[in-house]
């Protein structure tokens, strides 16, 4: 995983309530091609990860499946212009400033994110110093102007006295896609048990209303032991 406080924990969490007796061993890798590196070689079992990437293409021997499609919100402080808003369209954030300082050159979700703001004229404002997730809630806090992108689950906690919003962005919906890459020829008995909980939780993806970028694809997931299919598109 890219990190513990990412939605997609939660989706780890779900296994593990279902499946109880599963030893289950949590690892964070920042970088997409390491990450899908050490599932090639075997030192990982899987990685949840967007893709594919512009330019890029999985090796040999790997295979992914949509497993998650989260929308995202935009999160203001209570002074933002946006901040009483019940819903926004992206044509409404064409030339707002959104402040993204996490977003590191050569990551999928900078790739996703430079997308979606030349989709829509939104400014993506990555300057730094990245000093994690509670100074930016402060900042945003108290800011008239500045707002951020969260998905829907993103957990977050802030003080009371922020009052910060989480404001849905509709007509059409931004979705983040996550996938599962592993292995097809890995005999792990608890990946096999994680593909199957993952595919029957996944609602497939909506056909209309939606916004991915264009290297996003709906991977459709294979049964578990196929070693067929579940490739992105070239």
């Amino acid at each position: 995983m890219i990190g513990r406080q990412l939605s997609l924990a939660g989706l780890l969490r779900g296994f593990h309530r279902a499946h109880p007796g599963t030893e289950l061993d949590v690892v964070t890798l920042f970088d997409s091609d390491t990450a899908i590196a050490a599932v090639r070689d075997g030192a990982i079992d899987a990685t949840f990860r967007a893709v594919t990437m512009p330019g890029r293409q999985l090796p040999r021997g790997v295979e992914a499946t949509s497993v998650f499609d989260e929308p995202l919100h935009l999160f203001t402080g209570p002074g933002h212009e946006f901040a009483n808003a019940s819903a926004l369209t992206p044509a409404q954030l064409a030339g707002r400033r959104i402040w993204m300082p996490g977003n590191m050159p050569r990551t999928e979700w900078a790739a996703y994110y430079d997308e979606l703001a030349a989709a829509f004229g939104i400014v993506i404002d990555s300057v730094g110093p990245d000093f994690g997730i509670e100074p930016l809630l402060d900042t945003i806090a108290g800011s008239t102007t500045l707002g951020t992108f969260v998905s829907e689950q993103t957990p977050l906690v802030w003080p009371t006295g922020h009052d910060l919003r989480r404001i849905p962005i509709r007509d059409p919906t931004p979705l983040y896609p996550h996938s599962l890459i592993w292995r097809p020829d890995n005999p792990h008995p608890s990946l096999a048990a994680l593909r199957r909980h993952l595919a029957s939780a996944y609602p497939d993806r909506p056909g209309s209303g939606i916004w991915i970028p264009g290297w996003s694809h709906p991977l459709q997931p294979p049964e578990p032991g196929c070693t067929t299919g579940g490739r992105p598109p070239s």
